[in-house]
């Protein structure tokens, strides 16, 4: 509303007794100029996508590398095995590292989460200042995880402290990052764009992630020994091999930390934090066990992440043993970086493909059919014999699948918000709780999942560094990459059913959301004119 105009007549006629006005002057009911929405430019939405990009980068890497890597790389030829301090990290050993270093990042979640909510707003924001001061930590943390130290006793120690390290300064840049999508915009579907924007990059991240980690690694001469009487000849070289390795596994963390950095001043510089105009009005902050507790009994919030748990569970399993499955089971171990690759540009393609069907037939018709088209490819994957051409076929139809799943959640999750601030229009500054304990869930049952997977591996005889596998080995891989991945995904396209925010709904709330806006809009206009009428008589 232009000042100076229609808002002190308003006013006056509001607070004057008609009687000492003259008769031509009796109040005139001004109609309300709408509002001009502020529409994010393109510029805007790409620093904001670009800041996904360190997260997904360094996740992805770990995610496919790491078990490989304390496996097979990151050890020393001599030395005796023993828990937590041996110069060799063991199946064991390893799957302690990744239950403990996944459960604590998902612990952490919930926990930033809460220290953001108590946060105070600064001259960056509520959610800058974490991302800002978490970045130069976090790069240190990951390059260590890489490093194998030069000492012949505590190795399990050492990555299981430098992994759970570099999650929590991971997670103090993502929570409050993932929580920037709900004030970058008030606008549904500006926030839909950026979000479209977001998950492209952060697919382009993963492939990024996969190209730098995999074609580096893919490089050296990665060892393995055919025989375990092999002769000290042979084992002298194979300990030449492993040095060249785990220094294409350093050069590969230092690639992907300074891509981090780039993408993270990007993000501080090009992208500012806008407040709900409702929420500049709120004087008292909301406990967060109070708000913990009603975001936890929303129900579209529980429906949502009980169905985003099994088939993100479904995905990671196969992230996490793809490289084993490749290398071992398909026997294409100069190959599985490519496939990974195939896989990683074939999502990141379909990304746009995705925003647009989402936007055309609505969100939970994209669920059923992006997450469901895995099925086919994966049950092709366990039927079939090692064929290097259909392996590439299957990798680029399953990226398209792995674009809706990286879609979806992120998309979805603000229209879960939107529906509670419609219930509960006077609890504000929960988002961070409700990116954080989806993230919590998530990433704590994947923890699990990856530490039973590759305990499964101890179990049935896995071989370190080995040449081949024994076939109890070789089929493990192939259940946890294809059967599991299965039985996951239909159990959450079951949950989804349950989901109750259809595109009828989310139009409702997007009107209802619209007039609460504008309804808090006009009041703060009207409280600032009245101030001025007063001061004036």
């Amino acid at each position: 509303m232009a000042k100076g105009e229609g808002a002190e007549s308003g006013s006056a006629a509001g607070l004057l007794p008609t009687g000492i006005l003259q008769a031509g002057e009796r109040p005139v009911q001004v109609k309300k100029e709408p509002k001009k929405k502020k529409q994010l430019s393109i510029c805007n939405k790409l620093c904001y996508a670009v800041g996904g990009a360190p997260y997904q980068v360094t996740g992805c890497a770990l995610g496919f590398f790491l078990q490989i890597y304390l496996l097979d790389v990151a050890q020393k030829e001599e030395g005796v095995i023993f828990f937590l301090y041996s110069s060799q990290v063991d199946p064991f050993s390893a799957s302690i590292i990744l239950f403990v270093g996944r459960a604590w990042d998902a612990i952490t979640d919930p926990l930033v989460g809460f220290c953001i909510s108590k946060s105070p707003w600064t001259r960056l924001g509520r959610l800058m200042p974490w991302i800002t001061f978490s970045t130069p930590l976090a790069i240190i943390a990951y390059f260590l995880i890489w490093f194998v130290p030069d000492f012949h006793q505590g190795q399990t120690l050492w990555y299981l402290l430098f992994y759970c390290l570099f999650e929590t300064l991971v997670t103090c840049f993502h929570v409050p990052y993932s929580a920037l999508t709900m004030f970058i915009s008030t606008e549904q579907s500006e926030r839909d764009s950026a979000t479209a924007y977001r998950m492209t990059v952060e697919v382009l991240g993963t492939v990024l992630g996969t190209a730098i980690q995999g074609q580096i690694v893919g490089q050296a001469d990665s060892p393995c020994i055919p025989d375990a009487n092999a002769s000290t000849v042979n084992r002298t070289q194979s300990s030449t091999s492993i040095k060249e390795t785990q220094n294409a596994y350093l050069l590969a963390a230092g690639v992907i930390a300074s891509i981090y950095v780039i993408c993270a001043v990007i993000l501080i510089l090009g992208v500012r934090e806008q407040r709900e105009s409702y929420e500049t009005q709120q004087t008292k902050q909301m406990p967060f066990f109070r708000g913990l507790r009603l975001v936890m009994s929303h129900g579209p919030y529980i429906k949502l992440i009980a169905g985003f748990l099994f088939t993100s569970l479904a995905f990671m399993l196969v992230e996490g043993n793809f490289a084993l499955f490749c290398t071992y089971t398909l026997g294409f171990r100069n190959e599985f970086q490519n496939l990974l690759l195939a896989i990683m540009f074939s999502a990141t393609v379909t990304i746009p493909i995705w925003q647009w069907f989402l936007t055309r037939f609505g969100k939970k018709t994209a669920v059923y059919i992006g997450i469901s088209s895995a099925v086919p490819f994966l049950i092709l994957v366990a039927l079939m014999e090692s064929n290097l051409i259909v392996t590439y076929v299957v990798a680029v139809a399953a990226g398209i699948s792995v674009a809706a799943a990286f879609l979806l959640p992120w998309s979805m999750l603000p229209d879960v918000i939107d529906d509670f601030h419609l219930k509960q229009p006077h609890i504000h500054g929960t988002e961070p709780i409700f990116f954080s304990f989806y993230v919590f869930f998530t990433k704590f049952a994947s923890g699990v999942s990856l530490g039973i997977s590759t305990l499964s591996l101890d179990f049935t005889g896995y071989q370190t560094r080995g040449c081949s596998q024994p076939a109890r080995v070789k089929f493990t891989l192939k259940m946890l990459v294809t059967m599991a991945p299965i039985v996951l995904i239909l159990i959450g396209l079951l949950l989804f059913k349950l989901y109750p925010i259809d595109e009828e709904k989310r139009r409702q709330n997007k009107k209802a959301l619209q007039a609460l806006r504008e309804e808090a809009s006009s009041s703060g206009c009207s409280d600032t004119d009245s101030t001025e009428l007063a001061s004036i008589l």
